[in-house]
């Protein structure tokens, strides 16, 4: 009760929305910045305490501050005061996604098919991971062209951005050839599928590996909108996490004063 009080000196700021399990777990991070978001997306994303534990234990907040390499004080404040918000396709990716609900050992070998069966048996818990606004639409959706089938793994629709998400799953590192193979997908979502009110299809490549520069190489140019993201199959680690973004934090203030003198 007292560390309570302590966090929450003023009764208004406390969230109506919230059980008191809620505050309990919430007061078990120090950090104000960090507390605050996850009270916040808490309360916009209606996580049970369950679901609160779950995105503390897998380090959402460090996640999101890392997930375009650019993490700086105006983001942390952002995070903090408003949570996560979705404007564009790119507020709706996270790197690493964390895939620790499948109870699948670290380093055991996976086929792509396999993983897709496994997302879609613990799917609540997988919308949970790709965050607010996400409705799933199916597996193996068909694309054809030329009288060729394709078919795209995973298909969803983002509420808040209006778009389809197209989701390929890859059990190795990223490849132009998958790259070039979800804009094709993407294109097609665009002039077969969308109504006219959607906004351009969305596309994310989750694979084992992502080399920066690979990836800037295959991406780059493509007038659709597409991301890699890396997975992993268990829990990061969390003290590694605070040291990265702490490290970002620090080389970011370090180059702006700089930048003054």
């Amino acid at each position: 009760m007292r560390a309570f009080y302590l966090a929450y000196e003023k009764c208004q700021t406390v969230s109506g929305k919230l059980s008191w399990s809620h505050y309990c777990e919430l007061l078990s991070i120090s950090d104000d910045n960090k507390r605050s978001f996850y009270e916040k997306e808490a309360v916009n994303s209606g996580w049970s305490v369950r679901e609160l534990k779950r995105q503390i234990g897998s380090s959402l907040y460090e996640r999101l501050l890392l997930s375009d390499g650019d993490a700086n004080k105006e983001k942390v404040l952002s995070l903090a005061q408003n949570g996560i918000e979705i404007r564009q396709p790119s507020d709706i990716i996270r790197d690493p996604y964390v895939f620790e609900f499948l109870g699948v050992p670290e380093n055991k070998p996976m086929l792509e098919s396999d993983l897709e069966k496994a997302l879609v048996a613990q799917i609540e818990k997988f919308l949970l991971e790709l965050g607010r606004g996400f409705m799933f639409v199916g597996t193996q959706q068909r694309v054809t062209l030329n009288n060729t089938h394709y078919y795209v793994d995973m298909v969803f629709y983002n509420k808040i951005l209006r778009a389809y998400v197209l989701i390929e799953l890859k059990t190795k590192k990223l490849t132009p050839e998958a790259a070039g193979q979800l804009n094709m997908y993407l294109n097609y979502y665009a002039a077969e599928v969308n109504d006219p009110d959607d906004n351009p299809p969305i596309g994310i490549i989750l694979c084992t590996e992502k080399d920066s520069i690979a990836a800037e190489y295959a991406l780059g140019g493509l007038s659709n909108n597409i991301f890699a993201s890396r997975y992993v199959l268990y829990m990061p680690n969390k003290e590694q996490l605070i040291a990265q973004v702490e490290a970002v934090l620090k080389s970011w203030n370090e180059k702006k004063d700089n930048d003054h003198e």
